[in-house]
């Protein structure tokens, strides 16, 4: 029942947003009163893995025209054609939504999620600058743009805008200079209790992740959008002073607690390389070979490894690419399976265990040098991969000697 009332109002919400978009073109932009104010609104985590890293807008409010508004660039249509083929290109667009404050903040009150506002130190001609641009990057001709996680998203926006009407006045706080960190460090303490969540987004992301970042791709976490405007300083006629004149929390932290899954992806490998090292030694002594336990390992991991290529190469997720994550879950592996449901392997097969071994030890010295930044999830598999290439490498020469 919650969920429904959940999806309801976020279609209500959905359709104000049409509604105010579809007839920007005929209303104009109002000239707002010397009582308007604009905020950077971030929204705290919530429970899903695509909630757990929060959220960010402007809101515009004017309480003696009645306005309160709220301007969201996160929003998408689930009626584009091709949807699910776009999002899996990573060529979905994004949109720049405006509507009612009051839905927007019902939703994340319904969720449990805080949400505090930082009103702008401003002049009132500069939130009216603010306010029509916004208007206009919100008309149906404006309001798209291709989406990217960390370099373009809801909440790098909203320092592009700020940027776009202040401009020179700006006074950059200098942010992560003398600890400089990855895209990777920075979303890591969000995803403490979210460990499946946290194994996907290693394994399908690359090394591009692993870089230090920017200033402007440090503001890609709605949190740190947050404690940048908290530094952030405009200079004007030979004045320095804060952008934010105060901050209000318009929801409150509920201390709401998280727990994760009892089979992490560490344990279940864990599990799973226990069954693999038992059956191995059992092999062993009875000079047998156990036929659906190589095959699945080798369809399992090839089929991954397929997926993995696909993302990295046939795509524009920026973020997926030069992913060494295809090293270990190597995609030749899909065919090379069916030949070991063969009883007796040809001679070829030594050598390609062979360099399936040395690609393990490739991801390894990835790992060591920080090159990328596997998975913790990830050493089982490669443990028990390795034994089992290690027995399969010394069976295939016994039989060929």
């Amino acid at each position: 029942m919650r969920q429904l009332l959940f999806l309801c109002l976020l279609i209500l919400s959905a359709n104000l947003y049409s509604q105010i978009l579809g007839t920007s073109d005929k209303i104009g932009f109002p000239q707002l009163s010397e009582q308007a104010e604009i905020s950077v609104i971030t929204c705290g985590p919530g429970e899903a893995v695509y909630e757990a890293f929060g959220h960010s807008a402007f809101r515009i409010r004017d309480p003696k025209l009645g306005i309160d508004r709220v301007y969201n660039y996160g929003i998408f249509d689930f009626n584009t054609p091709n949807y699910y083929l776009k999002f899996a290109q990573g060529n979905l667009l994004y949109l720049l939504g405006s509507g009612d404050f009051f839905f927007f903040i019902k939703s994340y009150q319904y969720q449990n999620r805080w949400v505090k506002a930082q009103v702008l130190d401003i002049s009132s001609r500069e939130v009216q600058a603010c306010f029509d641009y916004l208007e206009n990057n919100a008309l149906p001709k404006n309001r798209a743009y291709l989406y990217d996680y960390f370099f373009d998203n809801c909440s790098t926006r909203l320092y592009d805008v700020i940027n776009a009407i202040l401009g020179e006045q700006l006074q950059l706080p200098a942010l992560f200079e003398e600890n400089p960190k990855t895209h990777r460090q920075l979303i890591q303490p969000y995803l403490t209790d979210q460990s499946w969540g946290d194994f996907g987004i290693d394994i399908a992301l690359g090394s591009v992740i692993d870089r230090g970042v920017t200033m402007k791709e440090f503001l890609f976490l709605p949190e740190n959008v947050l404690t940048f405007f908290d530094d952030l300083k405009i200079k004007k006629d030979g004045i320095t002073k804060n952008i934010v004149k105060r901050t209000e929390v318009i929801l409150k932290d509920t201390n709401r607690k998280t727990t994760d899954t009892y089979l992490t992806p560490f344990m279940l490998f864990a599990i799973i390389g226990l069954i693999v090292v038992v059956i191995t030694r059992k092999n062993i002594k009875s000079h047998l070979r156990t036929k659906w336990l190589d095959f699945t390992l080798f369809f399992s991991f090839g089929l991954m490894g397929l997926v993995l290529t696909f993302i990295s190469f046939a795509t524009n997720h920026a973020s997926a690419a030069n992913n060494f994550n295809i090293l270990w879950a190597f995609t030749p592996n899909l065919v090379v399976s069916f030949v070991l449901l063969k009883s007796k392997l040809p001679k070829w097969f030594s050598y390609y265990l062979l360099f399936l071994l040395i690609l393990i030890g490739v991801v390894c010295i990835l790992w060591i040098f920080k090159v990328q930044i596997f998975s913790n999830a990830l050493l089982p598999i490669l443990i028990f991969l390795s034994v089992r290439y290690v027995y399969l490498y010394k069976l295939g020469r016994t039989v060929e000697s």
